[in-house]
């Protein structure tokens, strides 16, 4: 019985590896894209706070949150970790 749990299991462990590792890369790749757009945000928000409109500067700081390194991108972090706990429970479960 053990060993049909660990032929039918290989692949999903097999797939959640190449979903976590390809996930990652990808929010490598665009970390510094966020990072960039995070910091034009943060100017042009506080920019338009100072010298326009309190409301529309608050909206544009929040959309910088959103992609600074804390906003968009740590929840995808955090989401690629749980995928990966995941596989790391499937694994320790059905291969002991």
């Amino acid at each position: 019985m053990r060993f049909l749990m660990k032929i039918a299991f290989a692949p999903v462990i097999a797939v959640l590896a190449v979903l976590v590792w390809l996930s990652a890369l990808a929010l490598k790749m665009s970390a510094w894209v966020f990072g960039i757009i995070g910091t034009i945000l943060g100017i042009l928000g506080l920019a338009v706070l100072i010298l326009d409109n309190v409301t529309n500067g608050i909206i544009i700081l929040v959309f910088a949150f959103l992609a600074s390194p804390v906003g968009l991108p740590m929840a995808a972090a955090w989401l690629i970790g749980q995928a990966q706990r995941l596989r790391y429970f499937i694994q320790d479960t059905i291969y002991g």
